[in-house]
């Protein structure tokens, strides 16, 4: 089961994510991509197996992963200031992997009809997500 975090930006949200799959469920790889090299760095010191930076490790890391973990903004292209480009946008919403979106309102794209939780209960939830999907929920 190949886990992909994808991140933006500082990787502040997938840094959180890495750590927290890391620590649910230690025995499943998690991948790192992360549209700049910040962002990448930041999910492989919070434990990240491996990582790699730009737009074709997206493309590539999302035709490999079993289920998709990061903001909304990787399936919105431009999103994140722009760091998403369409190609990454188009790789993560064509993928057949599993797509765990963490709902950010932020750069003008907003969820209607999300509970307004911080990013501390989001991620909770992802990862008892994984956990179901893995069959690690026990």
């Amino acid at each position: 089961m190949d886990i992909l975090v994808i991140d933006a930006q500082g990787g502040g949200i997938g840094s959180q994510l890495v750590s927290a799959i890391k620590k649910a469920v230690p025995d499943l790889p998690v991948t790192a991509v992360g549209t700049n090299s910040l962002a990448t760095s930041a999910m492989l010191k919070a434990g990240a197996d491996c990582g790699a930076t730009g737009e074709n490790a997206v493309i590539v890391g999302c035709r490999n992963a079993d289920i998709i973990v990061g903001p909304v903004g990787i399936v919105i292209a431009d999103a994140m200031l722009g760091e998403v480009t369409p190609a990454m946008a188009l790789a993560v919403g064509q993928s057949d992997a599993k797509k765990l979106l963490i709902p950010i309102n932020h750069c003008s794209n907003i969820i209607v009809g999300v509970a307004d939780l911080n990013i501390r209960g989001l991620i909770r939830e992802a990862v008892e997500r994984i956990k179901d999907l893995t069959g690690k929920n026990s």
